[in-house]
């Protein structure tokens, strides 16, 4: 990101999170806008471009869990990818970012079809998408129907979301939890922000307890804009009232 953007993540080092920047020219920007009440349905317009990472952009770091969460097909390429996976890294993929495809002209994001999306499938330990981007690369808008064509190109674990709520599909059994957010002020970021939940409980726990736990998080997050900014109580709490 650039160096002058760096105070946006301020918020997290107070948390104590370690963050790491690689500076660039420019920050990945994009312009959101919701035609309709449907808050499935999206104009996004990419006016900023960080560009592509680099395997060198990758510290000398054990082997761990990457979640690799690209806004557009702008960031992360199949080498990148396979560059990880050489050096012993567990990946999660958000399809997202090879589904968005950023006109080069006038930045609008289009939703296409991914010709290497079995190749990335097959690389991932995790895959992560939306309705939207399961229609684009299965043909189906159905959630489970989706899950299992991901899982006949080698997905191990999938992750899938829409407005209602989230399924988990893994090792031939299929979950689904019903959002409970009140509001939808903080809609954008609700697909991260289960992502991100299930992948930080999912490290001890089962995939239908790690699954359940996201949803809760991801429902107190939409309830108001910006990042979750509740209590892991607050989390538990909502399990139990959704259970």
């Amino acid at each position: 990101m650039a160096q002058k953007d760096a105070p946006i993540l301020e918020p997290l080092k107070t948390d104590g999170i370690d963050v790491y920047i690689h500076p660039v020219a420019a920050t990945t920007h994009l312009r959101i806008v919701h035609p309709t009440g449907n808050l499935d349905e999206r104009v996004i317009v990419q006016t900023r471009n960080a560009g592509f990472f680099e395997s060198a952009d990758v510290p000398p770091i054990e082997p761990c869990w990457i979640h690799l969460a690209a806004l557009t097909d702008r960031e992360f390429s199949l080498g990148f990818m396979r560059h990880l996976k050489q050096r012993g890294f567990r990946l999660s993929v958000d399809m997202q970012g090879f589904v968005r495809q950023v006109d080069g002209e006038t930045g609008i994001i289009q939703f296409k079809d991914a010709p290497v999306k079995r190749e990335i499938v097959d690389l991932a330990d995790i895959v992560k998408l939306d309705i939207v981007e399961a229609e684009v690369l299965t043909g189906t808008r159905d959630m489970e129907e989706a899950a299992k064509r991901l899982e006949g190109w080698g997905a191990f674990e999938t992750i899938l979301t829409c407005s209602d709520g989230a399924l988990a599909r893994c090792k031939g059994e299929t979950y689904f939890r019903k959002f409970s957010n009140r509001s939808s002020q903080g809609r954008t970021g609700r697909g991260d922000t289960t992502i991100g939940a299930y992948l930080a409980r999912r490290t001890d726990h089962p995939v239908q307890d790690s699954l359940a736990f996201a949803v809760a998080l991801a429902s107190i997050k939409m309830e108001n804009p910006g990042p979750f900014r509740g209590r892991l109580e607050d989390v538990l709490s909502r399990m139990s009232e959704s259970s």
